[in-house]
């Protein structure tokens, strides 16, 4: 099975070449491993994937809050109820960006790329999409 946890060049390349001035919803549909995998591990790095991505998260929010993204909702996947196996995730995570350019900035953020070396380690599989978003980070919206 193909894994996919980061975009591919093309797949970026398109997305740097949209509007970058209208908001965006990223939603983050992730698959944790059992155990994290490094590449290089350390002797702290024996943990459960979720913990990995827990390392990452804390990173994130402190980059998603630089390019003023906020959080929408959070919450644990239960069943895949149309699809097939590789359709499941542990969780379905939505963040609310400004703007496509806000998201590149953050991508851009040296500090934040390092941090990803967590979130490879942590994820199965993931899907991100990038959604039509409502002007203000409105979680109904």
């Amino acid at each position: 099975m193909t894994t996919h946890i980061d975009p591919t060049e093309a797949q970026l390349a398109a997305f740097a070449g949209a509007d970058l001035t209208t908001p965006i919803v990223m939603l983050n549909l992730n698959r944790y491993r059992d155990r994290a995998q490094y590449d290089d591990p350390g002797p702290d790095d024996d943990l459960p994937g979720r913990e990995a991505y827990l390392r990452y998260g804390e990173v994130a929010l402190r980059a998603m809050a630089e390019v003023g993204a906020q959080i929408l909702w959070l919450r644990p996947a239960e069943q895949v109820f149309a699809g097939c196996d590789h359709d499941a995730y542990d969780e379905a995570l939505a963040v609310w960006y400004p703007n496509r350019g806000a998201f590149l900035q953050m991508l851009g953020l040296d500090w934040y790329r390092e941090a990803l070396v967590h979130r490879r380690a942590a994820l199965e599989h993931a899907t991100i999409i990038a959604l039509t978003g409502p002007a203000t980070p409105d979680p109904l919206g």
